[in-house]
């Protein structure tokens, strides 16, 4: 599996496609400079919602900021070992440190309409949550280990075979429940 976020150069290389300039996409996005640079220079990305609002605001759908060569046909992968990672610092206050590595399962597949995932997810150091939200429906399976999810006002607490279907509108944030790794299967639908 790939060690490297390549993400940011992707966003890099579609912006400067589009003649966009930090501010632009800063404006377009709803997302604040200093983000956009850090996305941009390779570090983590703090969770998927402003990935997805960046991806609005460049005009293109989630899946090409993830993806290497697009292919028409039927995209595989063996034995959940993606190459594709995308590392996400969660609520880690440490811009180095991951807690969410997502490994893409639809990664080059051209035109899909969902974003299906196997995630790590580790102990976060912070008690702090902060909730996010973005258009879109996600499904989540817990593989192994137990999450918590804060959807809203509500919490939900999730072990090994249970699933949860939600309206990813509302805020929420999953997180590895106590200090024990988890892993999920996530597919998320965002509306291009």
């Amino acid at each position: 599996m790939s060690e490297q976020n390549y993400v940011g150069s992707k966003v890099r290389q579609l912006r400067e496609i589009r003649e966009m300039s930090l501010e632009d996409l800063a404006d377009t996005s709803q997302c604040c400079i200093e983000l956009i640079e850090h996305i941009e220079s390779g570090d983590l990305i703090p969770s998927l919602a402003p990935l997805l609002q960046i991806s609005r605001g460049l005009g293109v759908r989630l899946g090409t900021l993830l993806d290497g060569a697009e292919q028409d046909g039927a995209v595989m992968v063996k034995n959940g070992n993606s190459e594709n990672v995308v590392r996400f610092s969660g609520n880690a206050s440490d811009i180095d440190r991951s807690t969410l590595d997502f490994y893409s399962l639809a990664a080059d597949k051209k035109d899909r309409h969902m974003e299906p995932f196997i995630i790590d997810i580790r102990p976060s150091l912070s008690e702090e949550i902060n909730l996010s939200s973005h258009e879109g429906e996600e499904f989540i399976y817990v593989l192994e280990g137990e999450i918590s999810l804060q959807y809203g006002e509500d919490k939900y607490i999730l072990s090994k075979g249970d699933s949860i279907y939600y309206d990813s509108v509302i805020p929420h944030h999953l997180y590895a429940n106590g200090d024990s790794d988890a892993q999920i299967l996530a597919v998320v639908y965002a509306p291009f």
